[in-house]
């Protein structure tokens, strides 16, 4: 009788499930995909099946590795949670073809889990070890020491083993390793993209992805492998501080593709992090965003005074301590104005202005000095059993001429913003400068679109002067909104209580909205009062500007209607419509 082949990859996802193995929501739910596509796998429509024998080839090779780092050679013997990324990755196949299925793969762990070790392991097997041919793999990092890390743990491996040392060449002078049996090689390079121009990598390690400004070095990787069958591109990285950065995007795509709100089957998501609701200061959670400490408990001994110091400390010390050895994505600076923007974040819904008819309004305006964006902000208060929220519906404006220096200087994909509906591009005035007329007309159409009823628009008067008679023809009651401190402190405190509170609403492709709240900090006069800025000229905070303008009336209104009164509204017009077309359509 044939004996059955241990399917370690498997075998930790059933013992995570079975609570045998501590691990957080998201990695739970990395378990459950893997166990219901196995489920799928079993039907044709399903395009992958699991091959246990490549999962474990590739655990097996880890396992013949030595770690030369330390008082004495070990060799190396794979934890679970390693197991199963590594056997994931090599393991789910193409039905018919053979060929990987997973051909992007984000893997988030803590400090000292291992990350460089796994991308280490990768390319020394995908470089040496597979039927492909002339392999190209790199590791890439911002900095040439980072990416050096990952090259640096392929050498140790090779150096550490007769054997590897006969099928590995070392070239430390341009950090290249020759991989003799495929004629390929590992090479590391920072940041200069344009050396990846042209070139199909086999495999592209990106080390440490959250301290990456830009998404530049990940989609040149990734536009490189699109006519290989078989390729991956590999990030392993903590949690950072920047929540704006391709990182965080990538994070937030793979939590969404974890909890079944989006599906792509060839990516791979592992994220290790505490649940929202866990203590941060119980040692047995911290198991979660580092599984490694689960088999050291000196190791999980010596974090203890270090959690203590940071609690005590705060500042920037609790800081790294959450970011780096919890996995939390945590804002850097005490400036900055939403801390927690998981908290704006669960303000989003699916609802758009259509939901708000014959409501009242406020109505906020930040005005550009010229050429750069320019935003209007529709705010509608409303009551839910008694309780008054917020719904916030923002546009903004760009000049035709100054769109592409935008995307470049600010870092920021205002092109897609065009083509989400997000922001208009104006053409008039030489396409330099922002007509304001747009604004105008854009604001009419809605108000007649929604039957909105404006009680206030409130703008900022610094470039207003020449809008400001365009703007009073309207017959729209209007306010200019003094941009100091002292006018806007109540409601800048007040409009992030009221997000931490959940009063807020916005619709959740508002990504331009989004953006800029993330944007914001806070900068406060010798009294203490507080108004949001920004760190840095490219970061526009332009929206939530004009938000705040509008809140600053808003709060202190009753201009709200209930479900019912927008109902009775919407109904109201839906009859007129029916009474003057005679159609329901």
């Amino acid at each position: 009788m044939k004996k059955a082949v241990k399917d370690r990859t498997t075998q930790y996802a059933l013992d995570v499930l079975a609570g045998r193995i501590v691990a957080g929501e998201l990695v739970r739910m990395a378990c459950q995909r893997h166990l219901d596509d196995l489920e799928r796998a079993k039907l044709a429509p399903f395009r992958y099946y699991f091959d246990v024998d490549a999962a474990n080839d590739i655990l097996e090779f880890a396992e013949t590795l030595t770690i030369a780092e330390g008082e004495e050679q070990q060799r190396v013997h794979l934890y679970p949670f390693q197991c199963f990324i590594l056997g994931s990755l090599n393991g789910w196949k193409i039905k018919g073809k053979g060929h990987r299925r997973f051909r992007t793969s984000y893997v988030q762990l803590g400090r000292q889990n291992g990350k460089s070790f796994l991308n280490g392991i990768l390319a020394a097997y995908y470089g040496n070890f597979t039927a492909y041919q002339c392999p190209h793999i790199y590791c890439t990092a911002t900095k040439q020491d980072q990416a050096n890390i990952v090259f640096e743990e392929v050498a140790k491996f090779i150096r550490s083993d007769d054997d590897l040392n006969e099928l590995f060449k070392i070239h430390e002078h341009n950090h290249t390793i020759d991989c003799l049996l495929t004629h390929g090689t590992i090479k590391a390079i920072s940041g200069d993209t344009k050396s990846l121009d042209g070139h199909r990598p086999y495999l592209g390690i990106v080390d440490e992805y959250h301290a990456h400004r830009t998404n530049q070095m990940y989609k040149l990787l990734e536009g490189g492998i699109k006519k290989l069958k078989s390729a991956l591109i590999s990030v392993i990285t903590t949690a950072g501080f920047d929540q704006k950065s391709p990182c965080f995007a990538l994070y937030e795509h793979c939590k969404a593709i974890l909890r079944g709100g989006a599906s792509i089957d060839t990516q791979f998501c592992f994220i290790a992090e505490m649940d929202e609701k866990d203590d941060l200061w119980t040692p047995q959670n911290w198991l979660k965003a580092n599984p490694a400490l689960a088999y050291d408990p000196d190791a999980l001994e010596n974090l203890i005074p270090i959690a203590d110091a940071a609690r005590q400390m705060g500042g920037e010390d609790l800081r790294d301590f959450l970011v780096k050895q919890l996995n939390r994505w945590v804002q850097w600076s005490n400036r900055v104005y939403i801390q927690d923007m998981e908290k704006w974040r669960a303000c989003s819904s699916d609802r758009t202005l259509a939901d708000f008819k014959g409501s009242r309004c406020f109505v906020g305006l930040d005005l550009s000095s010229g050429g750069d964006l320019t935003t209007v902000v529709i705010l509608i208060p409303y009551l839910v059993d008694g309780v008054r929220k917020y719904f916030i519906h923002s546009h903004s404006f760009i000049p035709a001429q100054r769109l592409q220096q935008h995307v470049q200087s600010d870092n920021a994909p205002y092109d897609k913003w065009v083509e989400d509906g997000l922001v208009t591009v104006t053409h008039t005035m030489g396409g330099i400068k922002t007509d304001y007329k747009y604004i105008l007309t854009y604001l009419s159409v809605l108000v007649d679109l929604y039957s909105l009823k404006i009680s206030m628009v409130c703008y900022d008067p610094h470039n207003a002067s020449a809008f400001l008679s365009d703007l009073e023809a309207q017959g729209w009651p209007c306010l200019d909104i003094i941009q100091s401190a002292r006018s806007l402190s109540d409601a800048t405190e007040d409009f992030r209580l009221e997000i931490y509170a959940g009063n807020v609403e916005y619709n959740r492709d508002e990504e331009l909205l989004t953006w800029s709240v993330a944007n914001a900090k806070t900068i406060a006069n010798n009294y203490g009062e507080t108004k949001i800025d920004k760190e840095m000229q490219t970061e526009r905070i332009d929206p939530v500007d004009a938000v705040i303008d509008a809140w600053k009336v808003a709060m202190c209104g009753n201009d709200t209607i209930t479900g019912d009164e927008a109902l009775e509204a919407w109904l109201e017009m839906y009859n007129e419509h029916i009474a003057k077309t005679g159609t329901t359509k």
